[in-house]
């Protein structure tokens, strides 16, 4: 087969690897982490754009190395080509090898904050011409910028509303991939979980559903949506699934 893989750039060292033995040929294109941060509507938007520019009749599928992600693929349509993307909700699903075992986690630790090489090395990622919800909110700013930006009071209000975003957190979990990569990312997720006041641990990542969506061994972990269909959530342990556009 011929693949068009499409992935957040999280995944650049995993995919890149993965890619390199695969029995198909994939053609690789990563997109900016920060369109998580654009808001649904415009993340959906932006995927669909990088889905269209696929030629027609010139691959297989297209393979999206993305899970729910906060409904940023909610109505997501395969025009000519079938889409294949994860049942998850997001990628700690992928990193960790499907959403039971990311299930098993959140339940004997629902505090916990991961780090993977790929969010380490791209967290300031951004897209570029774009504010995202974050910097609308203000999440990310200072006490002096927010004064200098909304005023005293105001400043005071959104910093007591918006709280302390690690307040419900007590871990930082690094996931470990079995990259020869790996080893200075993790001790900088070390180091952040040092300075946050965060229990630190390290935890096996699984390469098994990235490696399955490379090859094409698209079992029930997958959604497959053909040409005319459209991604919707399912509301219940399928995560996804696919309409009538």
């Amino acid at each position: 087969m011929r693949i068009k893989l499409l992935s957040c750039e999280v995944f650049f060292r995993e995919i890149c690897l993965l890619a390199a033995g695969s029995p198909h040929t994939c053609d690789l294109e990563f997109l900016p982490k920060g369109l998580h941060d654009l808001g649904a509507d415009k993340m959906t938007a932006r995927l669909q754009e990088y889905v269209d520019r696929a030629d027609e009749g010139h691959y297989d599928a297209i393979v999206l190395v993305y899970g729910l992600c906060n409904n940023g693929v909610v109505g997501l349509t395969a025009r000519h080509t079938r889409i294949v993307i994860s049942r998850a909700h997001d990628c700690i699903s992928l990193y960790l090898g499907g959403r039971g075992r990311y299930r098993e986690r959140f339940n004997a630790h629902p505090g916990t904050y991961y780090r993977t090489t790929g969010w380490i090395e791209h967290a300031d990622s951004n897209v570029a011409g774009d504010v995202t919800v974050s910097q609308k909110l203000g999440l990310f700013m200072q006490r002096e910028e927010l004064v200098m930006k909304y005023g005293e009071e105001n400043a005071q209000y959104i910093m007591e509303t918006m709280g302390d975003g690690m307040a419900n957190y007590d871990r930082l979990a690094f996931i470990n991939m079995g990259m020869d990569c790996e080893a200075p990312f993790r001790r900088m997720a070390e180091g952040e979980a040092a300075k946050q006041g965060l229990i630190f641990e390290e935890i096996p990542g699984s390469m098994e559903l990235l490696r399955k969506l490379v090859r094409g061994e698209w079992d029930d972990n997958f959604l497959i949506v053909e040409p005319g269909q459209t991604i919707r959530p399912s509301h219940d342990d399928a995560v996804i699934k696919s309409v009538p556009a």
